[in-house]
């Protein structure tokens, strides 16, 4: 049986220890001189813009990962978790982020944060710590790698798993809960209530979350008997601001919702503050579910009524299998679902015909 040409590259040192690909390799595959390779990876202002990416391209390709400094060199490990955050300013990630810490702690790993927000700007930091190995797996927050990579060029990146988001292209082990079914128990909690106009809030189109959360609104309503509006729903990118226009662009319809479910906390508290300028009184006049379940959440004026996610377990459970996969145990792909539930809280009640 003919060996592939990464395998035929590596060169038996022991029956336990294969030598990973060199220099040289990297440097064949983009076709440039082994010095021009050194100087891209190690002095990368020496070289051009489209010399470096071709150079960092072709060591994630082949797998090529030199030892930084600090690192053990009798485990070849940095003992350091990259965590790729959409945006660390929203609070709903604190509590994740805090499950990996206690769980990466406990096992002597230090965890650096990357935030996504500005992402033209770190792309090239997260890619300089992979191609020097001065990470030994990354955790993402969000739906998507913080770099274009083929799942070719996945195989040579370090562990990974995903929390929070589900997305099956990515075939990363996942930690997440039932989006769909908690936003279908949300809105139906609402017609319970004896509402039938009953608007949502929900987050950015292009988020897997948001699709799932968007559709629990929808069945939701079609099992009630409801007819879904369009006009009925809108959209923010999960900012108070966000929140507090889509309001408005709902308030401004002919009939108004009674009822609002958002896709977010963060969205739902822009919302209230909204209703309370508008001179509406929540519950009475509008009812607000959140999602999340945040601290906030919990001390506003009425408290939030909102679906829990367990967050700092979302955290260390992702961590776990993180820990699972950089012992060398074959962690499968795919998704591990977690309970949440409904807190009724202040903001929602009867309609009033």
């Amino acid at each position: 049986m003919s060996l592939p040409p990464a395998a035929r590259r590596t060169q038996v040192k022991s029956n336990k220890e294969v030598a990973a690909a060199t220099m040289k390799d990297v440097a064949e595959k983009a076709n440039v001189s082994t010095a021009t390779v050194s100087r891209a990876l190690m002095n990368p202002d020496k070289v051009s813009q489209s010399t470096r990416n071709k150079v960092e391209k072709a060591a994630l390709e082949v797998g090529y990962f030199p030892q930084a400094l600090g690192r053990s060199s009798k485990r070849n490990e940095s003992r350091t978790i990259l965590v790729i955050v959409p945006d660390i300013c929203d609070p709903f990630f604190s509590e994740i982020i805090r499950g990996i810490e206690v769980t990466a702690a406990a096992q002597g790993y230090l965890v650096l944060i990357g935030d996504c927000a500005h992402q033209n700007q770190q792309e090239k930091t997260f890619i300089d710590l992979i191609i020097t190995k001065q990470i030994d797996g990354m955790l993402l927050l969000g739906s998507r790698l913080p770099f274009d990579a083929s799942i070719e060029e996945q195989r040579n990146l370090p562990p990974m798993v995903m929390a929070n988001e589900f997305a099956p292209e990515l075939e990363l082990p996942t930690v997440h809960i039932d989006n769909l079914t908690a936003a279908f128990n949300a809105v139906n909690f609402l017609h319970e209530l004896g509402h039938q106009r009953i608007g949502c809030i929900a987050g950015p189109e292009e988020m897997p979350l948001c699709h799932y959360r968007l559709q629990g609104y929808v069945q939701a309503l079609r099992r009630s008997g409801i007819t879904v509006d369009p006009h009925y729903i809108a959209r923010g990118n999960f900012t108070y601001e966000a929140g507090a226009n889509a309001l408005e662009q709902l308030l401004a319809l002919p009939q108004p919702p009674t009822a609002v479910f958002c896709h977010s906390d963060i969205m739902a508290l822009g919302a209230l503050s909204l209703a309370k300028r508008r001179g509406l009184k929540v519950p009475d006049d509008l009812s607000i579910i959140g999602f999340d379940n945040i601290s906030l959440a919990e001390f506003c004026d009425p408290p939030l009524t909102t679906v829990s996610q367990p967050r700092f377990a979302i955290g260390r459970e992702a961590m776990l299998l993180l820990l699972d996969q950089l012992s060398g145990q074959n962690v499968s792909s795919g998704s591990r679902l977690l309970d949440c539930e409904l807190i009724v809280r202040g903001s929602t009640t009867k309609n009033k015909p």
